[in-house]
């Protein structure tokens, strides 16, 4: 326990409530105010996933000094993924009108007709769909929210591995 109280577990476990929490509110998004996720918005998810189980399995196990790096790297790297994909679609968001690329198929049908290598590359190339904005928070887009709390994410990846009681 610290000297705050916070048991050391309690951080992860924070990690994984943020995680969590982007989730739900992604998918409230979707299903109550019908805004449709483009393939790049449905890979950030994942990220946020993968990252939040990180977390959550960091929380259950409560490492020692070896295991909060091992964790620490996995979630710093699934969140500099994420990263890396929100900042795809900001970049795609700010491009002029003319330059943006042409709407692709849906993430489904890009599944079933392509391999997974050939689809990851498509999706990762953006699409028109993914450079429009259709919420705004602040003046700020979501893939902008999104590269923000990936990153500090990732801090906060590297805080818990670097922390001594945590």
């Amino acid at each position: 326990m610290l000297k705050n109280g916070l048991p050391a577990r309690g951080f992860y476990a924070l990690g994984f409530l943020v995680c969590a929490a982007l989730l739900a509110y992604a998918y409230y998004l979707q299903f109550e105010k019908h805004l449709e996720p483009c393939p790049l918005c449905i890979f950030q998810r994942l990220f946020y996933a993968g990252t939040g189980i990180v977390f959550f399995l960091a929380a259950l196990h409560n490492p020692g000094r070896l295991g909060k790096v091992v964790y620490g790297i996995f979630s710093m790297l699934l969140a500099s993924g994420g990263a890396a994909v929100a900042a795809r679609q900001v970049w795609l968001q700010h491009l002029p009108a003319d330059q943006v690329p042409e709407c692709g198929p849906g993430l489904d049908y890009m599944l079933d007709a392509f391999p997974l290598n050939q689809t990851l590359r498509m999706v990762l190339r953006g699409s028109g769909e993914c450079a429009k904005v259709d919420w705004r928070f602040l003046g700020f887009s979501i893939a902008e929210w999104s590269l923000l709390i990936f990153a500090l994410l990732a801090i906060y990846s590297l805080f818990l591995m670097r922390k001594k009681n945590a």
